[in-house]
């Protein structure tokens, strides 16, 4: 076998070298020839990236969140959610259009896709619902879970993807021991978006990049000019997609819905009338439409009666409340909970002590009174800058 040679690769590392080891033999039909054999050895194969799906919304954390995992080695694909039709400025929280020029820019492909019919039944009626029954919630959360980390993970399972990621400032781990994904806040203070994320399953959280948890904002902005994105000083979004969503609430209200009621004291004393409980909320003060020789507040909405119950700073005060329909994103142990607790995006972190129930739910009590607790909104149990898990306030205890 004159003029023939074997070569054997290593893989353990970027340069490969001939290794030595026992031998065999090679029958050529004349002497045998004697061949190394390297033990261990496998093919030499190009190691294939890992797929994510970046969730694009034209702005600059989820511009920079693709850049970033461009420069990492991933295989990235950008996506858009077509979810609600809105005027372009800083309340809108997607911009399709944007998000594609972005991908162009950074040489990745992008896909639009239209999820508009499923956001107004999955988000936007029960938005108008909780408001039309004197609550205030938050669709955000909702938005996050079902659409952003839900309906794009499992539409990029299909195509073969390993990640999801997104631009929201928050961080993800792995427990050593139960190999659970664990959540965490993310390090600038200002900008963290882990009360938004307690709702996400397991699956979605081990399946989910967040590459922007580590910086601060005016680092990302920093980043995207290194990147030379056009989006460096584009201002954030703002609030909910839905512009006005006053009129939003009531263009859903029933024939026999009636919106209007009585505007009362602590003692029922009828101080004026409203046009509709939608337009209230726990710990308001501007717009009750009466007048009194102090100021008062919204401190309790009927949702049968269609009062709104005013009353002073002081009578805001709450002990605690009760929550329900909770995720728990780390496994409790016992059947009592030392924690903190967040009741409002920035409102803040409250010592507290959470009690599970039988039917399911949870009674908090803080370690010291707490006002204005909003029936609809979330509640966000941290444990240090873990997150514990959370679920909805369902009422307040006085």
């Amino acid at each position: 076998m004159r003029g023939v040679r074997r070569w054997y690769v290593g893989t353990t590392g970027p340069s490969t070298a001939l290794r030595t080891g026992p031998s065999t033999t090679l029958r050529t039909g004349r002497s045998p020839l004697r061949m190394p054999v390297i033990p261990n050895t496998v093919e030499l194969k190009m190691v294939k990236k890992k797929k994510v799906v970046v969730a694009m919304s034209g702005g600059v954390d989820s511009s920079v969140a693709a850049g970033l995992l461009l420069e990492q080695g991933y295989d990235v694909q950008g996506a858009s959610l077509r979810m609600w039709e809105g005027e372009l400025g800083p309340r809108v929280c997607s911009d399709h259009r944007g998000a594609k020029e972005i991908a162009e820019r950074l040489g990745i492909p992008h896909t639009l896709l239209d999820l508009r019919s499923q956001f107004v039944e999955t988000v936007v009626k029960p938005f108008a619902g909780d408001y039309l029954r004197g609550r205030t919630p938050n669709p955000c959360i909702a938005c996050n879970r079902d659409f952003k980390l839900g309906t794009l993970l499992e539409w990029a399972k299909e195509r073969g993807a390993d990640y999801v990621a997104t631009g929201h400032y928050a961080k993800i781990a792995r427990s050593a021991s139960t190999e659970q994904a664990l959540l965490f806040r993310g390090a600038d203070p200002s900008k963290d978006q882990s009360y938004f994320l307690f709702a996400l399953s397991q699956d979605q959280l081990s399946r989910t990049l967040f590459p922007l948890g580590d910086m601060h904002k005016s680092e990302v902005r920093e980043q995207a000019r290194r990147l030379g994105l056009p989006v460096a000083d584009r201002p954030e979004s703002q609030d909910i997609c839905f512009g006005d969503y006053k009129a939003l609430v009531e263009s859903f209200a029933g024939e026999d819905d009636s919106l209007g009621g009585d505007v009362v004291n602590r003692s029922g004393k009828v101080l004026g009338r409203h046009s509709g409980i939608h337009n209230f909320t726990i710990g308001q003060r501007k717009g009750l439409g009466i007048s009194a020789p102090e100021p008062l507040y919204v401190s309790e909405i009927e949702e049968q009666s269609k009062r709104v119950i005013v009353g002073t700073k002081e009578e805001l005060d709450c002990a605690g409340f009760v929550v329900r329909s909770l995720n728990w994103l780390k496994p409790l142990d016992g059947s009592e909970i030392e924690a903190e607790v967040q009741v409002r995006y920035r409102s803040p972190a409250i010592p507290c002590v959470a009690h599970p129930t039988d039917d399911g739910q949870c009674e908090v009590r803080f370690g010291h009174s707490y006002p204005a607790v909003t029936p609809g909104q979330a509640a966000v149990f941290y444990l240090g800058e873990q997150v514990l898990g959370g679920g909805w306030i369902e009422r307040a205890i006085k």
